[in-house]
């Protein structure tokens, strides 16, 4: 599990880093598909990463609004210091977590439990998927977009 953490967090800085030939104006535009942006799919990969694990640790969540963070430099920034909370716990992790439950709501109201694995996995999947969509922005945007390949990043 800590490999494709790992994996995800490399992406990530690739695509910061590709980020910083874009404008703003591009940064920030709306686009089809996904939540928003560009920059606004990097905030929010970011806040969903943290508030998961947040929640596994019985921590609260984080809430603000995209709006407070609206430049890459915030974003970057929100990213490091959310990693230097999450690293730990992810370093940490062990097949007896696997089966542990957090209790949740739906957004229904409803009382749901996750197995701490599949919220692992599903933090993981949730961030490859915003990547194929930044994959598909930047062709339309005229730019090469970060390469998803797991082979070839030095995790093994």
């Amino acid at each position: 599990m800590l490999k494709l953490f790992e994996y995800n967090w490399q992406v990530r800085q690739d695509w910061f880093a590709w980020c910083q030939d874009v404008s703003e104006e591009e940064l920030l535009k709306k686009r089809t598909g996904g939540i928003g942006g560009i920059l606004h799919t990097l905030f929010h990969v970011v806040d969903v990463e943290y508030s998961w694990l947040c929640g596994l640790q019985g921590k609260p969540e984080f809430t603000e609004p995209f709006e407070s963070y609206a430049s890459l430099p915030k974003v970057i920034d929100l990213a490091a210091r959310f990693h230097e909370e999450v690293h730990p716990f992810v370093q940490s992790w062990t097949d007896e977590m696997e089966l542990k439950t957090l209790a949740d709501v739906s957004p229904k109201g409803e009382p749901v439990t996750f197995k701490y694995g599949e919220i692992m996995r599903h933090v993981i999947a949730h961030e490859i998927h915003h990547m194929g969509q930044l994959s598909v922005w930047s062709r339309e945007i005229g730019k090469v977009p970060v390469t998803a390949n797991f082979i070839r990043r030095g995790l093994y």
